[in-house]
């Protein structure tokens, strides 16, 4: 039986909004507030950024930990790090810990990624020796050959995440905390991370893997932690977490309210799903079609604006995308400072039965800029796919597939 590397018991943070440093009992401080403009007392909002958190982690496994953003993920990641601490509660840990929590941490601009790799890893605990043995197989990790003597102020994003990725895996601690950073790197590079904290795992290393990625998450974790508003809403398997996940803030009429991206450029105000019917529901039948519908605001002028809509099944992987400029009738490069209204028409027997959820997003150029997003809504909102009598449930057995469309077949 393997033993626990990580216990956490209780584990409660609690913020209040808005203060920038504890104030002490000071002379200088009291003088201070005395002469301030506004001495009446104000009132201090405060916030659990997590609650009672308790769980266990064993020696070699790797946990996924998932949730919308501001459940609480990123701090809990950040207490296990000793990088700040728990409000009450505890967390037992037994190993020497590597974290990867944001793109940067640890290096310092002015120093090329030579310098950085022995100061993060110093940072980490490491012996010069064992920096040195580890030395060649992180800078051929990162892909960063040519820039190893370069400051790292030069750096770009993806090559930050490469090289502090290569020194978190490559430099040996016992546990290994990585939090979504790999959304920054480029496709195969991401597949090479994967590939890495699967054999972190199989050397008797533990890894908590933090991300929005449900197919990574559903390819390197057995098991996973659902985060929601600081509290666990779910340890499990997770094929079971997952769909759970996917479900939070499901709308039942099939209609979600939200303010989701920039509000000088673009927001996105409601996304629904709209049924054979005519009327907003969270549930649309197999052999019937059914639209996606977006309403946004434009704040300035887009060019080579798209209106971007994902559809993605339980497991995190992308169905299908779409874009307004798909149809003939809605070939707009170039959106004006308004309020739109746009939907698409998904067919009956395309989707197979079951639970999916949108990602919309607003993509364009803004005054010349690169190509850039500009209003996103993550897995707005959740929808299912029901059986009522279609062609597949004629068959044997549920037509497999994500996608069962009906085809035009010649017989002879």
């Amino acid at each position: 039986m393997h033993e626990s590397v990580i216990k956490v018991e209780n584990l409660s943070k609690l913020y209040n909004l808005g203060e920038l440093y504890q104030q002490t009992n000071s002379f200088r401080d009291k003088v201070t507030s005395f002469f301030k403009k506004d001495n009446r007392p104000k009132k201090v909002e405060t916030i659990w950024a997590l609650k009672d958190v308790s769980f266990e982690v064993k020696k070699g496994e790797i946990l996924g930990i998932i949730g919308r953003n501001g459940a609480g993920k990123s701090t809990l990641l950040k207490i296990l790090s000793r990088i700040t601490k728990p409000t009450r509660g505890k967390a037992l840990i037994n190993g020497r810990i590597g974290s990867l929590l944001e793109v940067g941490t640890g290096f310092h601009q002015e120093l090329t990624g030579r310098e950085n790799i022995y100061l993060n890893g110093a940072i980490l605990g490491m012996r010069r020796a064992e920096i040195n043995h580890n030395f060649d197989e992180i800078v051929a990790f990162a892909e960063i050959e040519k820039f190893i003597d370069t400051p790292m102020k030069r750096y770009s994003s993806g090559m930050y995440v490469r090289l502090a990725f290569a020194v978190a895996a490559h430099l040996e601690p016992e546990i290994l905390l990585v939090d979504e950073v790999l959304a920054v790197g480029d496709v195969g590079f991401q597949k090479k991370c994967l590939g890495r904290m699967g054999e972190v795992s199989n050397e008797g290393r533990t890894v908590l893997f933090v991300s929005h990625n449900m197919a990574a998450i559903n390819r390197l974790c057995k098991q996973c932690i659902l985060l929601e508003e600081g509290q666990v809403r779910m340890i499990g398997a997770t094929e079971s977490v997952i769909p759970s996940y996917l479900s939070q803030g499901e709308s039942i009429s099939g209609l979600a309210q939200l303010r989701a991206g920039n509000k000088d450029s673009a927001i996105i105000h409601e996304i629904g799903i709209i049924n054979s019917w005519g009327k907003f529901s969270a549930n649309v039948e197999v052999n019937k079609d059914f639209f996606i519908w977006v309403k946004c605001t434009i704040k300035k002028k887009l060019q080579m604006a798209q209106i971007c809509i994902a559809v993605l099944s339980t497991d995190g992987n992308t169905v299908f995308v779409t874009t307004h400029i798909d149809s003939e009738k809605c070939k707009e490069y170039t959106l004006s400072p308004k309020t739109y209204q746009a939907r698409v028409r998904v067919p009956g027997n395309f989707l197979n039965v079951g639970t999916y959820s949108i990602n919309v997003r607003i993509l364009g150029q803004l005054n010349g800029e690169i190509r850039c997003s500009h209003a996103v809504a993550f897995m707005a909102l959740t929808f299912r796919v029901e059986e009522t009598g279609s062609v597949a449930s004629k068959l044997f057995d549920r037509r497999r597939g994500v996608v069962t469309p009906i085809l035009d077949w010649a017989f002879e």
